[in-house]
């Protein structure tokens, strides 16, 4: 049974810094898709980034492009998510997705795996 694992959210100051690292069991992240998508309270759950190693690419929503950036450990088998630059636009609970197909990376409905979420709070 595949098992995605969030950690690393928590609460920091606008302008600061956050490392979001996701784990998987029973997947090698290095051979799929991996996203991250997010979900503001009364918003909808939107698309922030995603990773495909074996395509070689990387895709960012225009909201987190030169703040945020994802990769992957191959040796930890995790992706990471760093968050550079954070403003309180960028509080929500942040989940990580995988998939084995490079479908449509923003559209959420294109990944089978998803992460139980981990909060993310940016104070002003």
């Amino acid at each position: 049974q595949v098992t995605l694992v969030e950690s690393g959210g928590g609460l920091v100051q606008a302008g600061g810094s956050l490392r979001l690292s996701c784990a998987a069991s029973s997947l090698t992240l290095s051979t799929v898709v991996v996203g991250w998508f997010r979900q503001a309270p009364g918003k909808e759950r939107e698309f922030v980034t995603a990773i495909s190693r074996n395509a070689g690419s990387t895709y960012y929503a225009d909201s987190v492009k030169g703040r945020f950036t994802i990769s992957g450990d191959n040796a930890k088998n995790t992706v990471n998510l760093q968050m550079n630059s954070l403003k309180p636009e960028d509080t929500a609970v942040y989940y990580c997705v995988a998939d084995l197909r490079l479908g449509t990376v923003t559209t959420a409905g294109d990944y089978a795996y998803w992460g139980q979420g981990t909060q993310v709070t940016v104070s002003s």
